[in-house]
Formats: structure tokens, sequence, C-alpha cells
């Protein structure tokens, strides 16, 4: 379909608005052009300044924008992986949401000929004698948007996408670039272009595979155990090799390694055997590193699948694949992208083990369970492997050799733009930008990348980051990862997209069914391993990932060679199409209203409620501290200080004239800064890259201060696995440390306070 055909819902659709609303479409006499008028009882709505977010090239600092032309960028970004099933899904709602945001009327109405449709907001037009002829209303532009994304269309895309070959930095995934490219081109859009980054990709050696050997009593290596795929690995793994004891370790979260330890087994020292699940690769291989463990074997435990007989499972001989770097983006060149082949100073990310890492089948982790000693595993931690009863360990000694090398190795983004202006034409009010993204399987290295090269001025002009990777896992459940901005808009467009298994009920109605509370049910926190994460924890930009998942069970061929076309069309029982469709329609809607709407739908105020919720955690600690002389008073200060801010801009915006482009374009800019107001200011984006205080990682963060202040009442003993601080193992509670801790969030907190609240001179809160 050409996008002179997909021209129209998108560009210039008015709002979808909360008061009563007609919205038609009119011919203009004389031309063969439409126009839209939105009839509204308060009068019409004025122009907004233009907005556009452009990039041409990665040559420097100017994203190509117009001169005098305010820049307000939307994001609608598939995240795409080399895994096969997650580039298959990406493309597959790129296409969706690519239909969805520029559907066109030219055939699917008889009144409208073959013209393309123009939508205007021209407050003096005048309707001709016959312009009842081709009124349009909003039913029908939906049902002629349904007519367009049709379930045929998407599983098409998906099937022939399946055949290709897309490891990063390989001729298939190169072909297939091109081939993105040329069918944005065809489309005719405002700019299509991509750009290259020399990234360092780790890989294993053919001529050296990896291995694992049993120890003997004597150190020497016995008999080898086979590695059924020697293409399976764990990128970014420290290379050598590791000898140790081994040790069954659950999860590998820092609470598993604790309890292990609490029961008289000490994981320092010794392989740790861990199953997939509940935290990244990532996240298992720095907590067995804190722990003083030697190296890591993950394996997919059958316990974590569905045990329906009707249901596809694993196969019990492959292994999963896994990047573990605890980070994003190319850890060779942290903080800086990594394109044109710069030269940097050899610097690593500080996220890099030190401690090799392998994945493993489950037959493989049959044999060596059945080999450890010690005492029986809790029940909880009981998986489903044939063989005697789970035990702790430690069990006969293991070798592994890890051998994979670093490749300097190019990947292209692509990009499709279409530009955002106010005047009448084929526009929408905000320039919307397609990407495709490569090296996903690495750790977001694509996006992070180019995230880098523009760090200083996305803040200006990103409005919202949508990723769609991990989009389809299933069909019982559906998540969305978010900033709290976008919590608001989600709930009401969940009420407008129909259920893709329950016939006639919306999306809200399946999620509230069994768990009034819909945001319980649906919302979750942005994970380090989506690239919505970087763009919010690492940029500052609201972002949403959108997952329809399996109930209660995960997708099993997740980042296996089993992750098939044909695999994921079965387990979700044929609904893939109808599912996929769900997605595009969601995403569709959300870019309709953020791309349209006068003034910015974000919930500032939702950060109050984050901020009340984490503050609530730390006054059960209250007393500790006022037993040292210390206090939270000023964070708490802060937290009013923020609600106050919020508090007042709403009134304000609620008794300003909606059509003052002027005072709405002031409010836009302070809504879509939020979330950068969050970034702490006080800590350097080279050292700490996730500079946010409630989603990033380091001791500028509010999950930090409360891992150290709950040191107070765990006998001075550090946590040395947690996830939002690292603290080292063995220190206890510093009062130091929690005044720096207590000053970088206070001041962080009041920043964005003082932010949201406008002009200096209207800042009434006491410091």
């Amino acid at each position: 379909m050409s996008m002179e055909r997909l021209w129209g819902l998108l560009q210039r659709t008015q709002r979808l608005s909360p008061r009563p609303s007609q919205t038609i479409y009119k011919r203009v006499e004389g031309t063969q052009q439409w126009r839209l008028e939105e009839e509204e009882e308060d009068g019409e709505e004025g122009a907004e300044p233009a907005a556009h977010f452009c990039p041409m090239e990665l040559r420097g600092p100017d994203l190509g924008s117009r001169a005098g032309r305010p820049n307000l960028g939307l994001w609608a970004a598939p995240g795409r992986r080399t895994a096969p099933y997650l580039v298959l899904t990406a493309l597959l709602i790129f296409t969706g949401a690519f239909l969805l945001g520029y559907v066109s009327f030219r055939g699917s109405c008889q009144a409208c000929g073959d013209d393309v449709l123009v939508v205007s907001e021209d407050i003096n037009y005048e309707p001709g004698p016959d312009s009842h002829q081709g009124t349009l209303y909003w039913s029908d532009l939906q049902a002629m948007f349904l007519r367009h994304l049709g379930e045929g269309r998407l599983e098409d895309t998906i099937r022939q996408t399946s055949l290709r070959k897309r490891m990063a930095g390989s001729a298939g995934m190169a072909s297939l670039a091109q081939d993105i490219r040329e069918a944005l081109s065809s489309q005719k859009l405002d700019h299509v272009w991509m750009d290259t980054h020399y990234v360092g990709l780790q890989f294993p050696d053919p001529a050296h595979p990896n291995t694992l050997h049993w120890v003997g009593e004597a150190g020497k290596l016995g008999e080898p155990l086979q590695l059924e795929d020697h293409d399976v690995y764990c990128p970014y793994s420290a290379t050598g090799n590791a000898t140790g004891e081994l040790v069954y370790a659950h999860y590998g979260r820092p609470e598993d390694l604790q309890d292990l330890r609490a029961r008289g087994v000490e994981p320092a020292g010794r392989l740790l055997l861990v199953r997939l699940g509940e935290i990244s690769f990532a996240q298992k291989v720095a907590s067995a590193q804190d722990f003083g463990a030697r190296g890591v074997l993950i394996y997919p435990d059958p316990a974590d699948f569905s045990q329906d007989p009707h249901k596809l499972s694993l196969s019990s001989h492959r292994a999963v694949y896994g990047h573990v770097h605890l980070g994003t983006g190319d850890p060779y060149t942290p903080g800086f992208p990594s394109f044109n082949q710069t030269q940097f100073p050899p610097v690593q990310s500080s996220g890099l083990p030190n401690i090799p890492a392998q994945p493993i089948s489950a037959d493989i982790a049959s044999l060596l369970l059945r080999k450890l000693q010690g005492p029986v595993a809790p029940q909880e931690w009981q998986g489903r492997l044939p063989g005697s009863p789970y035990r702790l360990g430690p069990g006969p000694g293991l070798h592994l050799g890890v051998n994979n090398h670093r490749v300097s190795t190019p990947i292209s983004n692509i990009f499709g733009c279409i530009e955002g202006r106010s005047e009448p034409g084929f526009q929408p009010r905000r320039s919307l930008l397609f990407i495709s993204w490569d090296g996903g399987d690495f750790g977001s290295v694509g996006s992070t990348e180019w995230l880098e090269g523009y760090l200083s001025v996305l803040h200006l002009k990103a409005v919202v980051y949508v990723s769609l990777d991990n989009a389809v896992l299933g069909d019982d459940k559906f998540h969305a990862k978010t900033s709290p901005l976008l919590i608001s808009l989600i709930e009401n467009i969940l009420k407008q997209v129909d259920s893709p298994n329950r016939s006639g009920q919306t999306l809200y109605e399946q999620v509230v069914f069994n768990n009034h509370s819909w945001d319980a049910e649906v919302i979750r926190p942005l994970p380090m391993d989506s690239s919505a994460y970087s763009f919010t924890a690492f940029a500052g930009v609201p972002a949403v990932e959108f997952s329809f998942m399996e109930d209660g069970q995960a997708y099993p061929f997740l980042h296996t060679k089993d992750d098939t076309y044909e695999n994921l069309h079965r387990a979700l029982r044929g609904r893939l199409p109808a599912v996929a469709q769900a997605v595009a329609q969601l995403a569709g809607q959300l870019l309709i209203r953020l791309s349209h709407d006068h003034l910015l739908p974000l919930d500032f105020g939702r950060y109050g409620d984050v901020v009340l919720r984490h503050i609530g955690s730390l006054n059960e600690f209250s007393g500790d501290l006022k037993a040292r002389g210390l206090t939270l008073q000023w964070v708490y200060s802060a937290r009013g200080d923020y609600i106050r801010a919020a508090e007042k801009l709403r009134k304000e915006i609620y008794s300003s004239e909606e059509s003052d482009e002027r005072l709405t374009r002031m409010y836009n800019v302070r809504i879509m800064r939020v979330e950068f107001y969050f970034l702490s200011q006080y800590v350097s984006p080279a050292d700490s890259p996730f500079r946010h205080i409630f989603l990033g990682r380091g001791d500028h963060t509010l999950g930090a201060l409360l891992d150290h202040v709950r040191l107070l009442r765990s006998g001075g003993s550090g946590d040395p696995g947690a996830a939002s601080s690292r603290v080292p193992p063995g220190l206890g509670f510093q009062e130091s440390r929690f005044r720096r801790q207590l000053a970088l969030l206070t001041w962080t907190l009041q920043g964005a306070a003082n932010a949201l609240s406008g002009d200096v001179w209207n800042i009434d809160n006491n410091f």
C-alpha cells in the first residue's frame, strides 16, 4: 500500500477529546481535497506552532530542525533484536503501527474517489453547497482503518520476515536493513535515512568453542559435558577458565544467595547453577560476582514453563541465549556513541562481569543436579528436572572455559519521519519518527549508541518513546512496562481497543475481569533489558513497552533457535494475527492522542503518587535514624513541594483558555520535561548513565537509599546484590554515605518541583 493511500487518519486528525464533539470530513468547494472540522460547544481550537524532529545524519549535534521552529518529537520505535521471533514481531508491529499511523481512505469511500485526503483546521472554512455529499464521521474513519489493518496483511509480514537470517553484523541483517529502508522510502515519508555504528560485539570462537568438564580429585580435567549448541552463549561474558565446586542457587537473585549462605552453603569460590527467569542474565551474573562466585551456568527449568500438555514446551536439549552486560549499549565505549569508528580511550563499562557465564540445556543441568550433595533445597526452590530432589551442594568440581571473542561490527538503524506542523496540510501536530534498531540482543546496542549521540537535546525535542519489542509473547494477559507519566493515557486507550480473545469486551474490561485494580494487573516497571529503559533512565524521555503474555508461564522459545513463526503461531493457537492487530491498534491510538492533542496527555501528577509510595517505605526506619540524630525531613519537604507544584500547574491549565496557543505551548514544554527533571544533575552521565532517581542505578537513587537504610536492621551486613546500589559485601550502615545519598535525592526531587513550578518568580517553595 503506498503512502499516498495511507495519508489520512493520523495526519491532522483532531484529538480524541472527552468533551462532546463531532468530527466530520467535508469537501472543499472547487478542489479535490477534503477538510476536517471539529465542532465543539466551546468553539474551535487554535493551531499549535510547528513541531519537527527529524535528524537526517549522525554528523553532529544539529538535529536538522528548521530555524525558528520549536521541536516536539514523538517516538514510535519497534525494538528489533536478532533472535528470530523478536525481529519477526518487531517488523510485524512496525508494519502494523505504520498502517495505523497513516491509514488512507482513497478507494475506501465512494464519495472520496481517488483523491488524497487532506485534513485541515481552517476555522474560516465555508462549506460548499454540495458539501453534505461527502460527510465522514469518526465511526466511518475507524471502520476504514480496521479494513486497512487486516489480519492477513500482518500475518504475511510475520511469515516473510521469519524466513530471514538476522544476526547483527551479518550479510542477512544488512540485507534486511536495506529492505526496510527501501520499504519506508517507497511510502514517501518526509525523510528516510540510515545510520551506522561500529560497535564491539562478542561472538563465539568457532575454532575454540566454549567447554565444560568434570574435574577429578587431583584437579585434572575429566570427561567433558557436551554443550549441544556452540552458537548459544552469553555475550559479554568474561573470557577464560573457571574451576570450582558446583552449587545450586535457584534464580541467582541476591536474596537467593543470601539464603544459600544462611543455610551453610558458601557461594564464594564456586560455580553457581541458576535457573532462567525472575531477573535478567546480567543481574544473575552480577549477583554471583558480588558474592564471590567464580562462574555461572544458566539453564531453563521445566517448572518455569507451562505444564499444560496441550501447550508447547522447550526441548530439554535447548539452551537459552542472553547477554550478561549489566547495562545497555556498547560496553567498550560507555557514555559515547560508537559511530564513524571514532577512537576512544580503552575504557570499559563497569557493568561488564569479571567472571565467565554460559547457558546450558535442561539435560546437562539434570546431570549436574544428580551429582550435588549437601542439604535438600527448600520446597520453593524445587524444579521439575527428573532425578533426585534438588540439593544445594556442593558437588563435584567443574571446569568452565569461555573463549568468546570481541569483534568490531557495523550495525544499522533505520529511521522514517513524518514532520509535524500545525498549518493545514498532510502533517500531524507533532512529528512521528519510526525506527528499526539493530543489535538488540546484545543489550539495546543500536538504540543506546544513538541515544548517546543526542543525549544533550533529546529532552528538548522527544515527547514519548513507544517500544513494540516483545509485543506478542502470548494472548492471556496484557502488560504495559511504562513511565508513570503514561499510566492515565494507557488506561484511557485500553477502554477503546477491543480484546483480541474475549468477544464483546475491551482490553480494559478484560484486565479488570479478575482484578478490579487495573493498574496492578497491567502496569509494570521498565526493565533494563528493554530499549525503552534507556530512553527513560538514561535520556529522561517517558517510554512504554507493550506486551501480551501467557497466563502464569513464560513463552518458552524466547531467545532460542526454536523461536520461529510456526512455533509462535502454534503457541497462540492461531491467534497471532489477532493479537498483533490489537497491539497495533493500541499503539496507534496512543500515537493519535500524543501527536494531536493540543495539551500533551502526560499525567505529571502521577509522580507525586510514586514519591509517596517510595517515601512510605522509608517511614518505617524514621525511628532508627532518629536514634542516630538523623532525619528524612528534607526529602519529605521536597516531596511536598513537588505535589504542590503539580497541583498548581493542573489548576493553571484548568483555568486557562485552551485556544491560547502560546500558553498551551508553555504548558507543554513544562509537561514534556518532567521525566528529565528526575535525572540527577549531581552525578556524571559517564560514571552513572542511568541517573533517574526512581528507575536508575547508583547511589543517587531512592532504591539505593532504601537499601542502605535497611542495613540499620540487618546487623551491619551489606546486601551485596542490591540492584540499585551494588553495596560492597560486608559494609554496614555509613552515616556519611547516608547524608550524601539523602542530599542527592532531595535536591533532584526539589529541582523537579522547582522546574514544574514554572518561572523562577512564581516559585514559592521554601528552601
